[in-house]
């Protein structure tokens, strides 16, 4: 295991899902955390409100935004790696402000490769997305795998994607892309499929109201993601590579359903709301992960299994029900 005790990083997109994930176990392997949120009014600190403070406390929180080229410059002075995770996540919202999108996740890129350029840091991790291979080909997907914009978001991720290639290519910038795919776990918010049907279990609603159940997801629990975002980041290997990271196991939203009313304990009817379905050429059919260059690279495989996490993603749904609106599509 790498020793993290001492080592300068900054997280960017620290409040969401698996950045708070990842800044949280960074602090308790030693690491001198930056933690960088998105500058707004409220005091609220994401997803990090969910760890406890002892640990949270023991970071520098710092507000800004990656769209600031001013502001990076200055947030990655002096920080050995930089992991970026700061994006615009949500599928459906890109439908509606794709502009966002473009701003938020390649302008913003663009920052953070030019503030890593200009201070020669020394390791830059950067977030991809399973959604950029779009409806697979083939099964399981691997790095080769062509890459299709099915929609805004994917676009967009695509875009950041060649833009870390190019600079790595074009001024020897020393970094590495991890492309998640579908990472579920506590924290994570009802725009996501999980969280969706385990809050509208839990709260005794008297039906399971989804998108399509045919697509396929292979859905994989947040400590492997994050498990592997350290690892990637000690990885020679990995500089100017794009490595996949999930379980290899594929399931159908129907079959990821039925195995959350197993874990939650109660048995509803499946309803189809049309708001929550994506056009035709949009939806993404099937991924699944071929994770073996991760094994190859890094010695990476998933620790967690699916219905581990699970159980663990509805302990965390059920003890916070103020942050799920299980009556409402959250877009």
């Amino acid at each position: 295991m790498t020793d993290w005790t001492g080592r300068r990083v900054l997280v960017t997109g620290a409040g969401g899902f698996i950045g708070s994930h990842l800044a949280t176990e960074l602090v308790e392997r030693g690491a001198r955390v930056t933690a960088m949120l998105h500058y707004h009014a409220r005091p609220a600190r994401g997803n990090l409100e969910f760890f406890p403070s002892e640990a949270v406390d023991q970071m520098e929180v710092v507000r800004g935004d990656v769209r600031d080229s001013h502001f990076m410059l200055r947030a990655v002075e002096d920080v050995e790696v930089v992991f970026h995770l700061a994006a615009l996540i949500a599928i459906p919202y890109s439908y509606v402000a794709p502009g966002a999108y473009v701003t938020t996740n390649v302008i913003g890129t663009l920052n953070v490769l030019e503030a890593c350029r200009a201070n020669r840091t020394p390791r830059l991790v950067h977030t991809s997305t399973s959604e950029c291979y779009g409806t697979a080909r083939y099964t399981p997907i691997n790095e080769e795998h062509p890459l299709q914009g099915q929609s805004p978001y994917s676009a967009t991720k695509i875009g950041a994607d060649k833009l870390v290639e190019s600079y790595c290519r074009s001024f020897d910038l020393p970094a590495a892309t991890l492309r998640p795919f579908n990472a579920f776990g506590p924290g994570q918010s009802a725009r996501a499929v999980i969280p969706t049907i385990l809050s509208q279990l839990i709260a005794g609603r008297p039906e399971l109201r989804l998108g399509s159940l045919e697509p396929i997801r292979d859905m994989s629990y947040v400590a492997n993601a994050v498990d592997a975002f350290l690892q990637i980041a000690d990885c020679d290997e990995a500089i100017g590579e794009t490595v996949n990271a999930g379980s290899g196991e594929g399931r159908t939203i129907q079959e990821i359903a039925e195995a959350a009313m197993e874990v939650v304990g109660r048995r509803v009817p499946v309803v189809l709301d049309p708001q929550r379905v994506r056009p035709d050429e949009s939806e993404v059919l099937e991924l699944i992960c071929d994770n073996g260059k991760a094994e190859r690279l890094m010695g990476w495989r998933p620790t967690v299994g699916f219905t581990e996490g699970l159980k663990l993603t509805a302990s965390f749904v059920e003890a916070h029900p103020e942050i799920y609106r299980p009556e409402e599509y959250a877009l």
